[in-house]
Protein backbone atom coordinates (compact mmCIF):
# COMPACT_ATOMS: atom_id res chain seq x y z
CA UNK A 1 0.00 0.00 0.00
CA UNK A 2 1.42 3.57 -0.89
CA UNK A 3 1.93 5.61 1.85
CA UNK A 4 0.37 8.90 1.90
CA UNK A 5 2.35 11.94 1.31
CA UNK A 6 3.22 14.25 3.86
CA UNK A 7 2.34 17.87 3.59
CA UNK A 8 4.97 20.37 2.84
CA UNK A 9 6.33 22.10 6.37
CA UNK A 10 6.50 25.40 6.68
CA UNK A 11 10.65 25.83 6.47
CA UNK A 12 10.86 24.51 3.45
CA UNK A 13 7.62 24.89 1.39
CA UNK A 14 7.79 27.98 -0.90
CA UNK A 15 5.29 30.40 -0.84
CA UNK A 16 4.46 32.07 -4.55
CA UNK A 17 3.28 35.12 -2.91
CA UNK A 18 6.34 35.86 -0.84
CA UNK A 19 8.41 37.04 -3.99
CA UNK A 20 5.77 39.40 -5.01
CA UNK A 21 5.44 41.37 -1.36
CA UNK A 22 8.53 42.64 -0.74
CA UNK A 23 9.01 46.09 1.00
CA UNK A 24 7.84 48.67 -2.26
CA UNK A 25 7.15 45.89 -4.31
CA UNK A 26 3.90 47.85 -5.44
CA UNK A 27 3.87 51.20 -7.35
CA UNK A 28 0.84 53.66 -6.70
CA UNK A 29 -1.66 51.84 -8.85
CA UNK A 30 -3.79 50.07 -6.64
CA UNK A 31 -5.26 47.31 -9.13
CA UNK A 32 -1.82 45.47 -9.14
CA UNK A 33 -1.70 45.62 -5.68
CA UNK A 34 -5.30 44.24 -5.48
CA UNK A 35 -4.90 41.44 -7.45
CA UNK A 36 -1.82 40.21 -5.58
CA UNK A 37 -3.67 40.32 -2.45
CA UNK A 38 -6.46 38.36 -3.42
CA UNK A 39 -3.96 35.69 -5.53
CA UNK A 40 -2.22 35.14 -2.17
CA UNK A 41 -5.46 34.53 -0.16
CA UNK A 42 -6.33 31.79 -2.45
CA UNK A 43 -3.37 30.41 -2.59
CA UNK A 44 -3.00 30.58 1.99
CA UNK A 45 -6.51 28.97 1.47
CA UNK A 46 -5.91 26.40 -0.95
CA UNK A 47 -3.26 25.03 1.40
CA UNK A 48 -5.13 25.39 4.20
CA UNK A 49 -7.88 22.30 3.00
CA UNK A 50 -4.35 20.29 2.90
CA UNK A 51 -2.41 21.66 6.00
CA UNK A 52 -3.75 23.84 8.35
CA UNK A 53 -0.99 24.82 10.45
CA UNK A 54 1.12 25.69 7.28
CA UNK A 55 -1.45 27.72 5.84
CA UNK A 56 -1.55 29.57 8.91
CA UNK A 57 2.22 30.25 8.59
CA UNK A 58 1.61 31.30 5.48
CA UNK A 59 -1.51 33.83 6.78
CA UNK A 60 1.36 35.35 9.31
CA UNK A 61 3.52 35.43 6.60
CA UNK A 62 1.40 37.40 4.90
CA UNK A 63 0.42 39.85 7.29
CA UNK A 64 3.77 40.69 8.23
CA UNK A 65 4.81 41.62 4.46
CA UNK A 66 1.49 42.91 2.90
CA UNK A 67 1.56 46.78 4.52
CA UNK A 68 5.44 47.57 3.51
CA UNK A 69 4.74 45.96 -0.13
CA UNK A 70 2.07 48.62 -0.84
CA UNK A 71 3.00 51.67 1.33
CA UNK A 72 3.59 53.65 -2.14
CA UNK A 73 0.00 52.12 -3.92
CA UNK A 74 -2.43 55.18 -4.21
CA UNK A 75 -5.60 54.19 -1.53
CA UNK A 76 -8.07 57.08 -2.00
CA UNK A 77 -10.30 55.15 -4.35
CA UNK A 78 -10.64 52.74 -1.01
CA UNK A 79 -10.13 49.40 -2.97
CA UNK A 80 -6.83 48.81 -1.46
CA UNK A 81 -7.97 48.79 2.06
CA UNK A 82 -11.12 47.24 1.23
CA UNK A 83 -8.71 43.93 0.16
CA UNK A 84 -6.53 44.24 3.14
CA UNK A 85 -9.38 43.67 5.21
CA UNK A 86 -11.04 41.21 3.33
CA UNK A 87 -8.02 39.17 3.59
CA UNK A 88 -7.35 40.04 7.14
CA UNK A 89 -11.20 38.79 7.25
CA UNK A 90 -10.71 35.59 5.56
CA UNK A 91 -7.37 34.48 6.99
CA UNK A 92 -7.38 35.59 10.76
CA UNK A 93 -9.47 32.33 11.48
CA UNK A 94 -6.68 29.93 10.17
CA UNK A 95 -4.50 31.29 12.32
CA UNK A 96 -7.13 31.15 15.15
CA UNK A 97 -7.89 27.56 14.78
CA UNK A 98 -4.83 26.13 13.41
CA UNK A 99 -4.07 23.21 15.95
CA UNK A 100 -0.44 24.43 17.23
CA UNK A 101 0.95 24.53 20.53
CA UNK A 102 1.45 27.53 22.94
CA UNK A 103 5.36 28.10 22.07
CA UNK A 104 4.35 28.01 18.20
CA UNK A 105 1.36 30.56 19.03
CA UNK A 106 3.29 32.86 21.01
CA UNK A 107 5.49 33.16 18.24
CA UNK A 108 3.07 33.54 15.74
CA UNK A 109 1.60 36.11 17.95
CA UNK A 110 4.72 38.37 18.56
CA UNK A 111 5.27 38.74 14.91
CA UNK A 112 1.73 39.80 14.09
CA UNK A 113 2.20 41.86 16.87
CA UNK A 114 5.35 43.30 15.80
CA UNK A 115 3.54 43.32 12.32
CA UNK A 116 0.91 45.95 13.90
CA UNK A 117 3.23 48.04 15.60
CA UNK A 118 4.88 49.22 12.66
CA UNK A 119 1.92 49.26 9.93
CA UNK A 120 2.41 53.43 9.56
CA UNK A 121 -0.86 53.46 6.30
CA UNK A 122 -2.01 51.54 8.77
CA UNK A 123 -3.25 48.57 6.53
CA UNK A 124 -4.02 45.45 8.84
CA UNK A 125 -5.20 48.03 11.96
CA UNK A 126 -8.39 45.57 11.59
CA UNK A 127 -6.26 42.45 12.92
CA UNK A 128 -6.20 43.79 16.97
CA UNK A 129 -9.82 43.30 16.51
CA UNK A 130 -9.52 39.59 16.55
CA UNK A 131 -6.86 39.40 18.90
CA UNK A 132 -8.25 37.51 21.64
CA UNK A 133 -9.41 34.55 19.01
CA UNK A 134 -5.97 34.61 17.58
CA UNK A 135 -4.66 33.75 21.21
CA UNK A 136 -6.49 30.61 20.97
CA UNK A 137 -6.92 30.00 24.76
CA UNK A 138 -8.18 31.92 27.62
CA UNK A 139 -4.65 31.36 29.55
CA UNK A 140 -2.78 32.52 26.54
CA UNK A 141 -5.47 36.04 26.08
CA UNK A 142 -5.02 36.46 29.49
CA UNK A 143 -1.66 36.08 29.25
CA UNK A 144 -1.54 38.99 26.14
CA UNK A 145 -4.22 41.27 28.43
CA UNK A 146 -1.46 41.55 31.38
CA UNK A 147 1.11 42.32 29.21
CA UNK A 148 -0.81 45.32 27.12
CA UNK A 149 -3.08 46.26 30.00
CA UNK A 150 -0.79 48.61 31.93
CA UNK A 151 -0.04 50.75 29.30
CA UNK A 152 -4.02 50.48 27.56
CA UNK A 153 -5.00 51.85 30.89
CA UNK A 154 -3.08 54.67 30.98
CA UNK A 155 -4.30 54.94 26.99
CA UNK A 156 -7.58 55.19 27.48
CA UNK A 157 -7.75 56.83 31.08
CA UNK A 158 -8.81 60.08 32.58
CA UNK A 159 -5.53 61.71 32.94
CA UNK A 160 -5.41 63.58 29.74
CA UNK A 161 -1.64 63.85 30.32
CA UNK A 162 -1.03 59.99 29.90
CA UNK A 163 -4.07 59.43 27.54
CA UNK A 164 -2.74 58.85 23.74
CA UNK A 165 -3.47 56.56 20.95
CA UNK A 166 -1.84 52.77 21.88
CA UNK A 167 -1.74 50.66 19.23
CA UNK A 168 -2.58 47.87 21.09
CA UNK A 169 -5.55 48.85 22.72
CA UNK A 170 -7.63 47.01 20.76
CA UNK A 171 -5.75 43.60 21.07
CA UNK A 172 -5.74 44.12 24.63
CA UNK A 173 -10.31 44.77 25.45
CA UNK A 174 -10.04 41.81 22.79
CA UNK A 175 -7.65 39.25 24.84
CA UNK A 176 -9.45 40.46 28.08
CA UNK A 177 -12.88 39.43 26.61
CA UNK A 178 -11.31 36.12 25.28
CA UNK A 179 -10.13 35.32 28.86
CA UNK A 180 -13.42 36.40 30.15
CA UNK A 181 -12.58 39.48 32.51
CA UNK A 182 -15.48 41.61 31.31
CA UNK A 183 -15.67 43.47 34.35
CA UNK A 184 -12.15 44.87 33.69
CA UNK A 185 -13.06 46.14 29.97
CA UNK A 186 -15.76 47.79 32.18
CA UNK A 187 -13.72 49.52 34.18
CA UNK A 188 -10.96 50.42 31.70
CA UNK A 189 -13.56 52.30 28.83
CA UNK A 190 -15.66 54.25 32.27
CA UNK A 191 -14.09 57.85 30.24
CA UNK A 192 -16.21 57.80 26.43
CA UNK A 193 -14.30 57.00 23.68
CA UNK A 194 -14.70 55.49 19.80
CA UNK A 195 -16.49 53.17 19.00
CA UNK A 196 -14.16 50.50 18.26
CA UNK A 197 -13.14 50.67 22.00
CA UNK A 198 -16.28 51.02 23.16
CA UNK A 199 -18.04 48.51 21.72
CA UNK A 200 -15.92 46.14 23.76
CA UNK A 201 -17.60 47.16 27.14
CA UNK A 202 -21.40 46.98 25.15
CA UNK A 203 -20.05 43.00 24.56
CA UNK A 204 -18.65 42.48 28.18
CA UNK A 205 -22.34 43.42 29.36
CA UNK A 206 -23.77 41.47 26.99
CA UNK A 207 -21.78 38.59 27.87
CA UNK A 208 -22.04 39.36 31.18
CA UNK A 209 -25.92 38.62 30.72
CA UNK A 210 -27.01 42.44 31.25
CA UNK A 211 -28.68 42.56 27.90
CA UNK A 212 -30.53 45.97 28.72
CA UNK A 213 -27.06 47.85 29.93
CA UNK A 214 -25.44 46.96 27.04
CA UNK A 215 -28.14 48.39 24.69
CA UNK A 216 -27.93 51.46 26.50
CA UNK A 217 -24.44 51.41 26.61
CA UNK A 218 -24.53 50.75 22.85
CA UNK A 219 -27.41 53.26 22.47
CA UNK A 220 -25.66 56.31 24.05
CA UNK A 221 -22.50 55.59 21.76
CA UNK A 222 -24.60 56.98 18.85
CA UNK A 223 -23.78 60.15 16.96
CA UNK A 224 -19.91 61.21 18.60
CA UNK A 225 -18.70 58.18 19.56
CA UNK A 226 -20.41 55.55 16.34
CA UNK A 227 -22.58 56.08 13.63
CA UNK A 228 -26.16 54.67 13.63
CA UNK A 229 -24.98 51.58 11.73
CA UNK A 230 -22.74 50.18 13.81
CA UNK A 231 -24.80 50.43 16.81
CA UNK A 232 -27.77 49.15 14.98
CA UNK A 233 -25.84 45.71 14.16
CA UNK A 234 -24.41 45.57 17.72
CA UNK A 235 -27.93 45.90 19.37
CA UNK A 236 -29.57 43.63 17.15
CA UNK A 237 -26.67 40.68 17.82
CA UNK A 238 -27.42 41.48 21.30
CA UNK A 239 -30.89 40.73 20.88
CA UNK A 240 -30.62 37.80 18.89
CA UNK A 241 -28.28 36.17 21.25
CA UNK A 242 -31.15 36.65 24.04
CA UNK A 243 -33.51 35.38 22.21
CA UNK A 244 -35.47 38.63 21.32
CA UNK A 245 -36.15 38.04 17.86
CA UNK A 246 -39.10 40.11 17.98
CA UNK A 247 -37.65 43.48 19.60
CA UNK A 248 -34.62 42.82 17.54
CA UNK A 249 -36.39 43.27 14.43
CA UNK A 250 -38.64 45.96 15.46
CA UNK A 251 -35.99 48.12 16.47
CA UNK A 252 -33.38 46.81 14.34
CA UNK A 253 -34.21 44.71 11.78
CA UNK A 254 -34.01 47.40 9.05
CA UNK A 255 -30.74 49.56 9.94
CA UNK A 256 -28.99 46.63 10.95
CA UNK A 257 -28.81 45.19 7.80
CA UNK A 258 -28.26 47.39 5.02
CA UNK A 259 -26.42 45.96 2.29
CA UNK A 260 -25.39 47.25 -1.19
CA UNK A 261 -28.61 47.03 -3.13
CA UNK A 262 -31.84 46.98 -2.17
CA UNK A 263 -32.98 43.51 -2.85
CA UNK A 264 -29.79 42.01 -1.10
CA UNK A 265 -31.08 44.02 1.70
CA UNK A 266 -34.48 42.42 1.58
CA UNK A 267 -33.54 38.82 1.54
CA UNK A 268 -30.82 39.50 4.10
CA UNK A 269 -33.62 40.87 6.32
CA UNK A 270 -36.05 38.21 5.60
CA UNK A 271 -33.33 35.17 5.90
CA UNK A 272 -32.85 36.44 9.43
CA UNK A 273 -36.85 36.95 10.19
CA UNK A 274 -38.38 34.03 8.71
CA UNK A 275 -41.22 34.70 11.55
CA UNK A 276 -42.05 38.40 9.72
CA UNK A 277 -44.24 38.57 6.61
CA UNK A 278 -41.92 39.23 3.41
CA UNK A 279 -44.98 41.91 2.97
CA UNK A 280 -44.27 43.56 6.34
CA UNK A 281 -40.49 43.86 5.94
CA UNK A 282 -41.47 45.00 2.63
CA UNK A 283 -43.13 47.89 3.69
CA UNK A 284 -41.03 48.48 7.09
CA UNK A 285 -37.98 48.94 4.17
CA UNK A 286 -40.02 51.15 1.75
CA UNK A 287 -40.58 53.59 4.79
CA UNK A 288 -36.95 53.81 5.43
CA UNK A 289 -36.42 55.49 2.15
CA UNK A 290 -38.59 58.30 1.38
CA UNK A 291 -38.68 59.40 -1.88
CA UNK A 292 -37.06 55.71 -3.56
CA UNK A 293 -40.02 53.58 -3.28
CA UNK A 294 -39.28 52.40 -7.11
CA UNK A 295 -36.17 51.24 -6.01
CA UNK A 296 -37.40 48.39 -4.17
CA UNK A 297 -39.07 47.36 -7.22
CA UNK A 298 -37.10 44.04 -7.11
CA UNK A 299 -37.53 43.14 -4.07
CA UNK A 300 -41.27 43.25 -4.41
CA UNK A 301 -41.08 41.53 -7.29
CA UNK A 302 -38.62 38.37 -6.09
CA UNK A 303 -41.31 37.91 -3.22
CA UNK A 304 -43.91 37.19 -5.65
CA UNK A 305 -45.43 40.90 -4.46
CA UNK A 306 -46.66 42.04 -7.87
CA UNK A 307 -49.27 44.69 -7.47
CA UNK A 308 -47.04 45.97 -4.45
CA UNK A 309 -43.84 46.32 -7.14
CA UNK A 310 -45.59 47.83 -9.54
CA UNK A 311 -47.45 50.34 -7.32
CA UNK A 312 -43.95 50.83 -5.74
CA UNK A 313 -42.32 52.03 -8.74
CA UNK A 314 -45.21 54.35 -10.04
CA UNK A 315 -44.10 56.55 -7.26
CA UNK A 316 -40.76 57.01 -7.56
CA UNK A 317 -37.89 56.10 -10.63
CA UNK A 318 -37.20 52.60 -10.83
CA UNK A 319 -34.03 52.28 -14.29
CA UNK A 320 -36.25 51.33 -16.49
CA UNK A 321 -33.91 48.50 -18.05
CA UNK A 322 -34.72 46.60 -14.48
CA UNK A 323 -39.04 47.33 -15.36
CA UNK A 324 -38.03 45.56 -19.12
CA UNK A 325 -36.29 42.66 -17.67
CA UNK A 326 -39.57 42.31 -15.88
CA UNK A 327 -41.63 42.64 -18.51
CA UNK A 328 -39.56 40.08 -20.37
CA UNK A 329 -39.43 37.31 -17.66
CA UNK A 330 -42.94 37.33 -16.95
CA UNK A 331 -44.47 37.25 -19.57
CA UNK A 332 -45.51 33.95 -19.48
CA UNK A 333 -45.90 33.22 -15.88
CA UNK A 334 -47.13 36.80 -15.07
CA UNK A 335 -48.61 38.53 -17.98
CA UNK A 336 -50.46 41.25 -16.73
CA UNK A 337 -47.52 42.34 -14.50
CA UNK A 338 -45.51 41.81 -17.05
CA UNK A 339 -47.54 44.50 -19.06
CA UNK A 340 -47.45 46.49 -16.69
CA UNK A 341 -43.67 46.90 -16.14
CA UNK A 342 -43.35 47.19 -19.42
CA UNK A 343 -45.74 50.51 -19.74
CA UNK A 344 -43.76 51.78 -16.62
CA UNK A 345 -40.27 51.25 -18.39
CA UNK A 346 -41.85 53.40 -21.15
CA UNK A 347 -43.35 55.90 -18.93
CA UNK A 348 -39.89 56.66 -16.92
CA UNK A 349 -37.56 56.08 -20.52
CA UNK A 350 -39.96 59.17 -21.71
CA UNK A 351 -39.16 61.20 -18.47
CA UNK A 352 -35.36 60.38 -19.01
CA UNK A 353 -34.78 57.95 -15.79
CA UNK A 354 -32.26 55.83 -15.88
CA UNK A 355 -28.75 55.42 -17.55
CA UNK A 356 -27.74 54.95 -21.39
CA UNK A 357 -30.45 54.02 -22.24
CA UNK A 358 -30.21 52.93 -26.37
CA UNK A 359 -32.74 52.28 -28.96
CA UNK A 360 -32.41 48.45 -28.28
CA UNK A 361 -33.88 49.36 -24.62
CA UNK A 362 -36.70 51.07 -26.10
CA UNK A 363 -37.69 48.47 -28.51
CA UNK A 364 -36.89 45.57 -25.98
CA UNK A 365 -39.48 47.65 -23.50
CA UNK A 366 -42.18 48.07 -26.32
CA UNK A 367 -42.50 44.35 -27.77
CA UNK A 368 -42.33 42.56 -23.98
CA UNK A 369 -45.18 44.64 -23.54
CA UNK A 370 -47.33 43.86 -26.27
CA UNK A 371 -46.04 40.36 -25.97
CA UNK A 372 -47.62 40.20 -22.47
CA UNK A 373 -50.48 41.79 -23.82
CA UNK A 374 -51.11 39.33 -26.38
CA UNK A 375 -51.23 36.75 -23.61
CA UNK A 376 -54.25 38.43 -21.99
CA UNK A 377 -55.91 39.51 -25.26
CA UNK A 378 -55.35 43.01 -24.84
CA UNK A 379 -52.73 44.26 -27.62
CA UNK A 380 -54.96 46.75 -28.95
CA UNK A 381 -55.68 48.37 -25.73
CA UNK A 382 -51.69 48.42 -24.31
CA UNK A 383 -51.07 49.77 -27.61
CA UNK A 384 -53.09 52.90 -27.39
CA UNK A 385 -51.64 53.21 -23.49
CA UNK A 386 -48.27 52.68 -25.07
CA UNK A 387 -49.27 55.91 -27.37
CA UNK A 388 -50.56 57.67 -25.36
CA UNK A 389 -47.28 57.65 -22.40
CA UNK A 390 -45.31 57.93 -25.79
CA UNK A 391 -47.03 61.16 -27.08
CA UNK A 392 -46.55 62.74 -23.79
CA UNK A 393 -42.52 62.90 -24.50
CA UNK A 394 -41.17 66.42 -22.91
CA UNK A 395 -39.40 68.54 -24.77
CA UNK A 396 -35.59 68.08 -25.66
CA UNK A 397 -34.73 64.99 -28.80
CA UNK A 398 -37.84 63.02 -28.15
CA UNK A 399 -35.70 60.14 -28.13
CA UNK A 400 -38.56 57.43 -27.36
CA UNK A 401 -40.81 59.15 -29.71
CA UNK A 402 -38.06 58.75 -32.56
CA UNK A 403 -37.48 55.50 -31.92
CA UNK A 404 -41.14 53.80 -31.59
CA UNK A 405 -43.15 56.81 -32.69
CA UNK A 406 -43.55 55.76 -36.51
CA UNK A 407 -44.80 52.47 -35.12
CA UNK A 408 -47.19 54.11 -32.95
CA UNK A 409 -48.78 56.21 -35.67
CA UNK A 410 -47.14 59.58 -34.07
Amino acid sequence: MTAKPTPPRAEVHKWDFKARFRRNAFGWKSQPAVTRVKQAVAEIKAVAKVDPVLAAEGAVVFLERVSPAIEHVDGSSGSMGAAVNKAIRDLWPLIANAPVDTKKREAWLERLFAAHEADEMPYIEELTDHWGALCGSKEVASKWAEKLLGITRLALGPDKSTRHYFHGTSACLAALYHAERYDEIIELLTVRTIWSFQQWTVRALAASGDADRALDCAESCRGLYADDSEVDIACEEILLAAGRHHEAYARYGVGANQTGTCLATFRTVTKKYPHVAPAEVLADLVRSTPGDEGQWFSAAKDAGLYADAIALVSQSPCDPKTLTRAARDYIQKQPAFAVEAGLLAVYWMVRNAGYSISSADVWEAYRSTLAAAEQLGDAVEVKDRVRTLVAAEGPGDYFVTRMIGRELGL
